[in-house]
C-alpha cells in the first residue's frame, strides 16, 4: 500500500470552496494531475490572461503534458516560482506532490504563509514511510523501485540511461536503509562486531563519559584499588621484591 499523506489544511480547503470550481477536489492526487483545476484556480485571479476552455480535461499523458506546458509558460510570465519537482510529481501522481503544489499556489496568490511548509523538504519517495514500518514489513529492493518509479515517468522519459540512474538511486537508498537496520539490531542478523567496530564503540563510550585530560596525573598513575582489595599485579610485584631482598641478605651472610 502507498503511504498515506496528510491532506490539505483547513484554510486551503475553505479557499478552494470559495473559488466555486467546476469539480470538488476530493482526491488531490487524481484531480490535479492533469492541471485543469490549476488552470481554473488561476483563471479566478487572471481572467483575461488564461482561459480554462483552452485546456483539456483528459487524463492521458499527452493531455497532461499539454496543460502543464501552458501552465509553465504562465508561471514564467508572471514570475511565479513553482518547483519543477512539484510539477513532475503532480503529473506522475506521486504521494504528497499535489497537496504541496496547491499549498504553494495558495501562498503565492493570497500572500499567506503555511507553517507546515517551512521545514518540509521536497521528497516524494517512500523512505519516511518505510522507516516507520517494522523491519519485517519493509519493501525489498525490487518493490522499492516499483513503488518509486511510475510508468508515466518511463513513458515521458524513455531514455535507458536516465531510468537506470533513477533505479540505482533508489537501490542505493534501499541499501542504506538495510545497513542502518543491521547497525541498529545486529543480533537479528547474527552479526558479530569486528575488533575495529568494538574499539570505536569503546572509545565513544569512554570519551562521552569523562575526559581523561581533566584528571590530575597523580590520580591517573596512582594504583587502583577496588573494594579494599589490591590488584594481583601489585601483590605479585611485592612478592618478587621480598624474594630479592631475602636473596641479598643470604649472600651478605655467606
Amino acid at each position: 500500500m502507498a503511504p498515506r499523506q496528510p491532506g490539505l489544511p483547513r484554510a486551503v480547503l475553505r479557499w478552494l470552496q470559495s473559488l466555486d470550481l467546476p469539480a470538488c477536489p476530493r482526491h488531490c492526487r487524481r484531480h490535479f494531475s492533469n492541471g485543469y483545476l490549476v488552470v481554473e484556480i488561476l483563471a479566478r485571479y487572471f481572467p483575461l490572461e488564461i482561459r480554462s476552455r483552452a485546456c483539456g480535461t483528459g487524463s492521458s499523458l499527452p493531455a497532461k503534458l499539454s496543460n502543464w506546458a501552458r501552465l509553465r509558460r504562465f508561471f514564467a510570465k508572471h514570475n511565479l516560482s513553482v518547483a519543477q519537482e512539484l510539477i513532475e510529481g503532480t503529473i506522475h501522481c506521486k504521494p504528497g506532490a499535489a497537496e504541496r503544489l496547491v499549498q504553494d499556489i495558495y501562498s503565492m496568490l493570497t500572500n499567506r504563509c503555511i507553517k507546515s511548509l517551512q521545514d518540509r523538504e521536497i521528497d516524494f519517495t517512500d523512505y519516511c514511510y518505510q522507516t516507520q514500518l517494522p523491519m519485517v514489513a519493509r519493501s525489498t529492493a525490487s518493490k522499492a523501485i516499483k513503488n518509486n518509479i511510475r510508468l508515466t515517468e518511463i513513458m515521458m522519459e524513455p531514455s535507458v540511461t536516465i531510468n537506470r540512474q533513477k533505479a540505482n538511486a533508489i537501490s542505493n537508498m534501499h541499501m542504506r536503509m538495510r545497513m542502518q537496520e543491521r547497525e541498529e539490531d545486529p543480533r537479528r542478523f547474527n552479526i558479530k562486531r569486528s575488533f575495529r567496530h568494538r574499539t570505536v564503540y569503546h572509545l565513544n563510550c569512554t570519551t562521552s563519559s569523562t575526559n581523561i585530560a581533566s584528571i590530575p596525573k597523580e590520580k591517573v598513575f596512582a594504583p587502583s584499588y577496588s573494594s579494599g582489595k589490591r590488584d594481583k599485579t601489585d601483590v605479585h610485584s611485592e612478592e618478587l621484591q621480598e624474594k630479592q631482598a631475602d636473596r641479598c641478605s643470604v649472600m651478605m651472610v655467606i
